[in-house]
């Protein structure tokens, strides 16, 4: 018997039940997020860092030296948050700038890692 047997016998009292479909994803189930975070050192200038922020996130020089300062002042600051694989990309982006040409001790990228932000409860 299908269903179109059912339609075509309208005194039939038959329950149909929809056959199994694969379990959906929760709709509000998010996809975790994880901060770029940017540290502070003495072997890379502001300047350095503004540029390079602005290189990697398109960041302005108002957005770069305000996150300049902050890396400064409190060690480290969040530069980017995303899903995991962008997150990803962008520390590896820092982590390949380069040294700072205008400090000779400076013989590498600033340092940058990666940290999951806690989820709401």
């Amino acid at each position: 018997m299908t269903v179109f047997d059912v339609i075509d016998e309208p005194d039939a009292a038959v329950m149909v039940r929809p056959k199994h479909s694969p379990k959906k994803k929760d709709k509000t189930q998010k996809e975790s997020r994880f901060n770029v975070i940017l540290w502070n050192d003495d072997v890379h200038t502001f300047d350095y860092v503004i540029f390079m922020l602005g290189k990697v996130f398109g960041y302005s020089v108002e957005q770069g030296l305000r996150l300049a300062v902050e890396v400064h002042t409190c060690g480290k600051a969040v530069v980017f948050t995303s899903a995991l694989e962008q997150a990803e990309v962008k520390r590896d982006t820092i982590l390949g700038f380069g040294p700072d040409p205008l400090i000779a001790a400076s013989d590498g990228s600033i340092i940058a890692t990666l940290e999951k932000v806690p989820e709401e409860s």
